[in-house]
């Protein structure tokens, strides 16, 4: 019953999270943004103590179930495990599993390695380790775009049909280096989870180190009765984390993430789930099978627990363009920033690094194609804003609805006209109007700010052909002036991120 419990919850949170990162329409955040902001990372980067203290409190009288039902990392290798079990059911005598030894030495070097780095604020090496930010990776990078063309696929076949349940949506490469590194983060999770079970929960995971202080004292945790115990094994072979060592009838509850494998799989009632903070029972006869009031016990508190962190946590391929169908424009580059642009709602640069876990969700709930992984070492995987597919709109809120972090803060579009994330800058030699001796003021007309104005390229002609100037103090760094300037492939007018943001 009790590994019935848990896998329902970890299919949910699993599928949850995920349709956070694919979905392309932002209805989903109100039902289930709450459970990207009870990830254990995020809450420390927003200093959220409210579910800090619960995932800890929850660790301590259950153990590491948030590894085992909320991390989606977690189940993800759950997954990839139960696949390879399966297939070794068939064959006679299978044995997944077998007792390992702690690697202390990689746990705890890479746990004080990821400490550093958080305390010191290389942020990138803290997303390359989190569980959380690694599972966004991968989602974001990989899932997506094939989530994207199938959802392409359908709007095809709905348009041709008359229809317009389904809109085509543009996938494109957003970071190469991104890429690679969510395709190496995939496949190291997947051969750890197919050979070893939990092996990257246990050895590599900064997170699953950090409550392993805790759940080692756990109040409730799977218990061996000796006396009941036939030294069949059965357990410490389907034990994922490696953890049984029944030679010694004892649990590594470091590393245990009760999954509850064992407790389902023992024939002789050896197992338990039970208060573990008093002296062990007596022994039942041999002939007696397990008190089943104990077991109900058990199950009640693994519910009520499970209960208690939901309610606090509820509380708390395009087709090319064409000019004129004849001629290709060529697609914008991207230009050189003195300071990268962060988005509206970020109180500044260093404080939206800082806070920071590159979990993607900004990314991949952008509808403007603003946001995308920066490949820049310094902010490495972090989202920055870029101007060449779009320009942030006045209007939209939605990176500032979905940040779990607090990196950007939940602002409303009244708001966001307060901040200044970038200043436009005009390059005179690329102006078309300069250049060409043509007349164009795209950039002033398309300015929601009315932060440009036209000038005469001859003060003292009123005839001249107009330029255009930027009005400093009045810009915000939507970039739409960029995004809409005919110049290419690089604008004759770009925008340059500001340090400070608010009030700037």
């Amino acid at each position: 019953m009790l590994k019935k419990i848990r896998i329902a919850l970890a299919v949910v949170f699993f599928l949850g999270i995920t349709l956070l990162l694919l979905d392309i329409t932002g209805a989903l955040h109100l039902w289930l943004g709450w459970m990207a902001r009870i990830q254990f990372l995020p809450a420390v980067m927003a200093v959220n103590l409210g579910v800090i203290i619960a995932l800890c409190l929850l660790t301590l009288v259950f153990g590491r179930v948030y590894c085992s039902v909320i991390c989606p990392l977690g189940v993800l290798q759950d997954g990839i495990a139960r696949v390879r079990v399966n297939a070794l059911r068939r064959r006679k005598n299978h044995k997944p599993y077998g007792y390992k030894k702690e690697l202390k030495w990689l746990r705890y070097g890479i746990w004080a390695l990821f400490v550093a780095a958080l305390i010191a604020g290389i942020q990138p090496l803290v997303a390359l380790l989190a569980p959380y930010s690694a599972f966004g990776r991968i989602v974001s990078s990989i899932f997506q775009p094939v989530y994207l063309w199938c959802n392409n696929l359908f709007a095809w076949i709905a348009e041709r049909a008359g229809s317009y349940t389904f809109y085509g949506k543009e996938v494109w490469l957003k970071s190469l280096p991104v890429l690679l590194v969510a395709i190496g983060t995939l496949l190291l999770v997947g051969v750890l989870a197919w050979t070893g079970g939990r092996t990257y929960c246990n050895a590599v995971c900064p997170v699953g180190t950090t409550l392993s202080f805790l759940s080692r004292f756990a109040m409730f945790r799977p218990v061996i009765d000796k006396s009941k115990c036939k030294d069949c094994h059965v357990c410490e072979h389907n034990c994922k984390a490696s953890c049984i060592n029944i030679k010694e009838h004892k649990i590594d509850y470091s590393r245990c993430v009760d999954c509850f494998n064992c407790i389902g799989d023992c024939k002789f009632g050896a197992l338990r789930y039970r208060f573990a903070w008093k002296p062990a029972e007596k022994a039942a006869p041999a002939e007696e099978t397990p008190s089943s009031d104990a077991a109900d016990t058990g199950r009640r508190a693994f519910m009520t627990g499970t209960a208690v962190l939901l309610g606090t946590t509820l509380v708390d391929a395009q087709e090319k363009k064409l000019d004129g169908g004849f001629a290709e424009i060529l697609d914008k580059k991207v230009p050189e920033r003195t300071v990268p642009i962060t988005p509206f709602g970020s109180k500044s640069v260093k404080d939206f690094y800082d806070r920071c876990t590159a979990c993607q969700l900004c990314v991949a709930a952008c509808p403007n194609n603003v946001l995308r992984p920066s490949g820049s070492l310094e902010h490495f995987m972090q989202p920055e804003m870029s101007y060449e597919r779009g320009y942030c709109r006045p209007e939209c809120v939605r990176c500032a609805e979905v940040c779990p972090s607090g990196a950007i803060l939940g602002i409303t579009k009244e708001q966001k006209t307060e901040y200044r994330v970038g200043i436009a800058r005009i390059n005179r030699d690329l102006c078309v109007v300069e250049t060409r001796g043509t007349s164009c003021g795209n950039c002033a007309r398309k300015c929601p700010i009315g932060a440009i104005r036209m000038v005469h390229l001859d003060p003292e002609d009123p005839e001249s052909l107009l330029r255009p100037t930027v009005i400093e103090e009045k810009c915000i760094g939507c970039g739409a002036c960029e995004n809409l300037c005919p110049a290419r492939p690089f604008s004759a007018i770009t925008v340059d991120g500001r340090r400070d943001h608010l009030n700037a």
